[in-house]
């Protein structure tokens, strides 16, 4: 059954289609959060304030779009509350300290998409430095930079689907991405000389 009918029979106060949405949301959503605030806890507490607070607006849903989208989005803003509340300037990702990578993203991480993976003992601690160097470049970059640089490069989202979730236009999405890469391409550059 797709979203729409699921949000549907929730509308209508089916406990079991508001479940089925948790189960399909649950991971992917802690996933965003966690690598947003790096603390396991806290991305807990936020994925269940996001589904909390979806479902009691459930009747704004729009089922013209995409339900993963709506989701997000609210996920996105109440992380950025907090991001801001709490002045975080971290993030990671791979997740946080001792947090088993069980996102659902099969392992698909920023790191591991830009660490080379080649066999050797040198190649493997060099892809581990520089995940460890990205995962502090990417927590120097302003919220905006941050949330677009993980939409698209962790969670695989198309420009349209970032602007919705980030409530911003087109143009701002890619604004955002160019400038959070530039500037962690000379934060990379000036580590590495």
């Amino acid at each position: 059954m797709d979203d729409a009918a699921v949000v549907a029979l929730a509308c209508q106060g089916q406990e079991q289609a508001f479940r089925a949405l948790v189960q399909r949301y649950q991971r992917p959503v802690f996933s965003l959060i966690v690598r947003m605030v790096q603390d396991p806890t806290t991305a807990e507490d936020l994925a269940q304030e996001t589904f909390i607070k979806g479902f009691r607006a459930l009747g704004s849903f729009d089922p013209r779009y995409r339900f993963s989208n709506w989701l997000f989005k609210i996920a996105h803003n109440l992380t950025i509350d907090h991001l801001r509340k709490r002045r975080v300037t971290t993030v990671s990702i791979d997740g946080a300290p001792g947090f088993q990578n069980d996102a659902g993203d099969g392992g698909r991480t920023l790191a591991r998409l830009l660490a080379d993976t080649a066999e050797t003992p040198d190649a493997h601690v060099e892809g581990l430095e520089l995940g460890r160097q990205l995962e502090a470049a990417i927590g120097t970059l302003r919220p905006e930079y941050r949330t677009a640089i993980l939409l698209r490069h962790v969670e695989g989202l198309a420009y349209d689907e970032i602007a919705d979730i980030m409530a911003v236009p087109m143009g701002t999405v890619k604004t955002y991405l160019h400038r959070g890469r530039s500037e962690l391409r000379d934060i990379l550059e000036g580590v590495r000389a």
